[in-house]
């Protein structure tokens, strides 16, 4: 087998189809990520413990399948990759059980609302687990240039940043305009819309992008040791435990946001305002990321520097309000965007890199494996954040669509402010020990390819004795 250069510059279409994939992510995660428990509670009616009873459930469907995705992904081989086939095919079911996901029932008995919720939510988290654990894991396999992937993955979050403010502007007036004071209407409809979308943004990024960095056969190895290997991977396990820290933080936020808007500043289109505003100081966090890590040489350090200032912005936003003082209401929350895009650009460039130093370290890669646990943690985070949101939420006395006490009104600032805020003060703190800078991945990639190329000609020398020696009749054993 001839040796491909796997060091390449990746064409500018690649890179925004790769950066279009997470426009699609985000137009099915994210607004899943926003409005799907408000939706859950203030739409179809499903009381605030079963929400976070299920958000805690589905976490352990995801450490069964997203392990299990990521090693189906690495052995899958086709003419198109390993990982390109499964946008192809899982995207556009994915779009469909997210329509199904937002189809409310509010005249169905509680227990049949549970069991709708369960299943499809369910079945949206595998869904969107064959799609985003061969998507995470693309990026690597498209180049070993650490800048290449630096800049692709700046595609990503310029991307992901622009989706996301796009959805956080638009879908509360969407809800109202296309439902017309029928919120059940105007949610199935936004998802609709939304899940073709997410089908079309992962058909055009497999269509425009490339693998050239591939598994060798003989790397294929049982689950035992493949968990072995990542556990000697130290730069893994704090980019997973920044994972974790990451979803905890976000998605609790997040899914706080619309309660904060609504029962807080009392105004539930604010959230369309707040979102306009922080649109663009996100394209510029996140397209900010190159200069950093050139500053830094670490990738990591350059995650943490972000996460800090994020936490510190956001710990200010809980002095103000919109109603009281607008402006530095909205500076804090411009500031608090503009780092956290940079991190989030940050954190996931961190991944492949640590692909490369545990095949250094171990001898094994297992692209798609790695990037399981990477979306585990993530979603392991997420569902304690949302589900713990949920639990305070309905222990304090949250009821739907009335006035709220002023327990609960507390509980939702300080979800909105301050528990993020010391929260990516910690993240900053785990972020600040990855140690993969760039002067030692080019030396370890340098090494792999040695290695690949020692191997290589070794099995080929091994070859052409065979050949000669049946030509000469002898025996080999």
């Amino acid at each position: 087998m001839e040796q491909k250069n796997t060091d390449v510059k990746v064409p500018l279409i690649s890179k925004i189809a790769y950066g279009m994939g997470d426009v699609g992510c985000n137009f099915s995660w994210m607004f899943v990520g926003n409005f799907l428990m408000i939706f859950y509670t203030d739409v179809f009616g499903i009381g605030m413990s079963a929400v976070a009873g299920l958000m805690l459930f589905s976490r352990f469907w995801d450490a069964v399948n997203d392990p299990v995705i990521g090693g189906l992904s690495d052995k899958t081989h086709t003419r198109w990759g390993r990982y390109r086939p499964w946008l192809l095919i899982a995207a556009p079911l994915t779009a469909l059980v997210l329509m199904l996901t937002f189809w409310a029932h509010p005249d169905w008995s509680s227990t049949a609302k549970i069991i709708y919720m369960a299943v499809t939510y369910c079945i949206l988290v595998l869904g969107y687990t064959c799609v985003n654990i061969p998507y995470g894991t693309l990026c690597g396999a498209m180049t070993q240039n650490i800048e290449e992937r630096a800049k692709i993955n700046t595609f990503r979050s310029v991307s992901a940043m622009i989706a996301i403010g796009i959805i956080n502007i638009i879908t509360v007036p969407l809800i109202a305009a296309l439902g017309k004071g029928n919120d059940r209407r105007g949610y199935l409809l936004i998802a609709v819309i939304y899940g073709c979308i997410f089908a079309a943004c992962h058909i055009f990024c497999f269509a425009r992008t490339k693998e050239v960095v591939e598994v060798p056969e003989k790397e294929k190895t049982p689950l035992k040791v493949q968990l072995s290997a990542v556990v000697k991977n130290r730069p893994y396990l704090i980019a997973v435990a920044g994972q974790f820290l990451f979803g905890v933080t976000l998605y609790g936020r997040n899914a706080d946001a619309l309660y904060y808007f609504t029962y807080v500043e009392g105004d539930q289109a604010l959230f369309s305002t707040y979102s306009l505003f922080i649109i663009i100081p996100s394209i510029i966090g996140a397209a900010c990321f190159p200069m950093v890590f050139r500053l830094t040489n670490n990738k990591g350090r350059s995650a943490s520097i972000f996460a800090l200032l994020t936490g510190i912005s956001m710990f200010c936003m809980y002095f103000f309000t919109v109603g009281k003082s607008p402006v530095p209401f909205y500076l804090f929350s411009c500031l608090s965007q503009f780092f956290f895009s940079g991190f989030n650009t940050a954190i996931y460039a961190i991944v492949p890199d640590c692909v490369e130093y545990g095949e250094w370290k171990t001898g094994l890669r297992n692209d798609g494996f790695q990037y399981a646990f990477i979306s585990l943690g993530n979603k392991i985070g997420m569902a304690i954040g949302t589900s713990i949101l949920a639990a305070v939420l309905g222990s304090f006395g949250y009821v739907a669509n009335q006035q709220q006490n002023p327990a609960v009104l507390a509980v939702i600032k300080h979800s909105f402010t301050t528990v993020p805020g010391v929260l990516w003060i910690v993240t900053a703190a785990v972020l600040f020990f990855y140690r993969l800078n760039k002067k030692a991945y080019n030396k370890i990639v340098q090494e792999i390819q040695e290695k690949r190329i020692t191997a290589w000609a070794a099995d080929s020398g091994k070859a052409s004795f065979l050949q000669f020696s049946q030509k000469q009749g002898q025996s080999v054993g």
